[in-house]
């Protein structure tokens, strides 16, 4: 698992073996669904570019490049090898 620390708070990602092993079989092992998206994590960030940078080398897939979204936000998507979407935002102001 890999967590990150934000502030007051804690964020984790379960590789799929690793959360197979709690839902399963209750639920299909994700392994079944891979490239699937199955969740999507949101950030709001300050600086959209330098995210996407840091998503790039981390290996992650574009998916949508960052594009004003009808919601005032301008959202990018990734996804990461297991298949989650990764969006980065930054709100746009009016």
């Amino acid at each position: 698992m890999t967590e990150f620390i934000l502030s007051d708070h804690e964020l984790g990602l379960m590789p799929n073996d690793g959360i197979a092993k709690i839902i399963h079989p209750n639920l299909p092992h994700p392994e079944t669904a891979t490239g699937i998206p199955r969740c999507e994590i949101y950030w709001l960030v300050d600086d959209i570019n330098a995210a996407c940078a840091l998503a790039l080398t981390a290996k992650a897939k574009l998916v949508s490049p960052a594009a004003l979204r009808d919601w005032g936000h301008r959202v990018v998507y990734f996804s990461d090898p297991d298949g989650h979407v990764i969006a980065f935002a930054e709100v746009v102001k009016q």
